[in-house]
């Protein structure tokens, strides 16, 4: 039995769609489907049997209108964008110091003198800090240390730790800690208290030696990628003896240098023990923005994503090995394509978290949307300050709500773009890079580079040993 062709607007439902290979991809808010170019001439002229297999599966993930997959469509959209339902902020940032003992060449924080303490926060402001963000009407609340190097000022660390804990003895919330760290000053009594404490420790590996020391160099005698190899092996260690003390997690920030040796990368993390690699590009914030700087350190989108080919078939093939490995960014996407809530990724979503997702919170008071926000070097993404202002204040104040504006997707081309529901857009790149918070976006490198990812994996899933694989990314 067919469509009857006067009835096909009525049959029909939203999508977008792509040419790709020799598939075409459609979308809509929830849901994927390829097809061939045959199915989808007769899906678009309403000559699809609805008997037929391809008929069924349009129907049941909503291209088609009509039958009880409307509601099952309704409710995996709200399953999906159930951050739209104001739960609140969830993640808090609070950079302790804005100190560092490192000279990262694509630092983002900056790193002033490092006898400097007026750069570290007081307990005075620390209560403040934790006062308001016990005032978040989410139930989930992650408190995130970073600096500069907020070891540095670990005395306030372990007073926010405290703090929280007791004030959450009243608020009985699902609290977290995470503390970002180059694990250079880290000890083994802060080791055993962040252990202790449930903190989650996160450094950066920017690969072997030769890349992690040029990235990111210490000047002392060890060099930092000894630092870190001696912690991972330590941590990795314990584990195997007690699963509550194997937890480090490391993120690469690449540079040009990086691109150049890019499965030595990911080897090194293999050799750590470390499960997962995040192959993230540089962003230009803080002292790596400018043109000089990406002059020396920088590349163009077509150069990044030539290097992220390259290493996402090298983690495929090391899992064919039987090496699992994953690739963190593959992994958020897939789980926006294939499960039923998604993810939360403040990055990729509409609007991101500026201000309703996450807040930063630096060392002087100051509330900043996000973590880029407070890495711009002025105050065009401050909110408010702790002793001036309310979390509601914060959270509905003009700027916030700008912010939401510039990062909805419905306000931009991407509407009509097939990968809207895996994306999303950061307006304060979008500001540093193209002085605008509405740029052409799909002339940013971000939009480009994100759209090449999502080519490439939608190519890799037609080989049914990749789809195997990435399906046990996301288990």
């Amino acid at each position: 039995m067919f469509i009857e062709l006067d009835k096909i607007d009525n049959s029909v439902g939203f999508f977008r769609f792509k040419k790709l290979g020799n598939f075409y991809l459609l979308t809509n808010d929830i849901e994927f489907i390829k097809l061939t170019e045959k199915d989808f001439s007769d899906f678009l002229n309403g000559k699809l049997d609805k008997e037929d297999v391809v008929f069924k599966e349009l129907w049941q993930k909503g291209f088609i209108k009509g039958g009880i997959a409307e509601n099952k469509i309704v409710s995996r959209y709200r399953q999906k964008n159930s951050f739209l339902l104001r739960k609140g902020v969830g993640l808090h940032i609070i950079v302790v110091t804005k100190r560092c003992n490192y000279l990262c060449v694509y630092c983002q924080a900056g790193s002033p003198e490092l006898q400097k303490e007026i750069y570290d926060m007081t307990e005075e402001v620390a209560k403040k800090t934790v006062d308001l963000i016990f005032q978040s009407t989410n139930n989930h609340i992650t408190i995130e240390f970073q600096g500069g190097e907020p070891l540095i000022n670990w005395k306030v660390v372990k007073f926010i730790i405290e703090y929280a804990n007791m004030k959450n003895k009243t608020h009985k919330k699902n609290l977290g800690f995470a503390l970002v760290t180059n694990l250079s000053l880290m000890t083994d009594d802060k080791y055993d208290y962040l252990v202790e404490n449930n903190i989650n420790i996160c450094t950066s590996l920017d690969g072997p030696e030769h890349v992690h020391n040029k990235n990111r160099p210490f000047l002392n005698k060890k060099g930092s990628y000894q630092i870190v190899k001696e912690w991972a092996e330590k941590i990795k260690k314990e584990g195997k003896q007690n699963d509550l003390r194997g937890r480090l997690g490391a993120l690469p920030t690449l540079t040009r240098y990086s691109l150049e040796h890019i499965e030595e990368i990911v080897d090194e993390y293999i050799e750590m023990g470390i499960k997962s690699i995040h192959l993230r590009q540089l962003s230009y914030l803080g002292d790596s923005a400018g043109d000089e700087k990406k002059n020396q350190i920088g590349y163009t989108a077509e150069e990044f994503i030539i290097a992220w080919k390259k290493g996402l078939d090298y983690i495929i093939e090391k899992n064919k090995e039987g090496v699992f490995v994953t690739e963190r960014h593959v992994v958020i996407l897939l789980e926006k394509m294939f499960k039923e809530n998604g993810n939360n990724f403040l990055d990729l979503r509409s609007p991101c978290g500026a201000g309703i997702g996450q807040l930063a919170y630096f060392y002087n008071g100051d509330i900043y949307s996000c973590d880029e926000g407070r890495m711009t070097g002025n105050d065009l993404f401050k909110l408010g300050n702790v002793f001036e202002n309310s979390y509601t204040e914060i959270t509905e104040c003009s700027k916030t709500k700008a912010l939401i504006t510039a990062s909805t997707l419905e306000n931009f081309s991407c509407d009509e773009c097939v990968y809207k529901p895996y994306c999303g857009t950061c307006p304060v790149l979008n500001y540093v890079l193209y002085n605008n918070l509405f740029p052409n976006i799909r002339m940013t490198d971000k939009c480009k580079i994100h759209m090449a990812i999502l080519d490439y994996l939608f190519l890799k899933m037609e080989d049914e040993e990749v789809l195997k694989i990435f399906k046990t990314w996301i288990k």
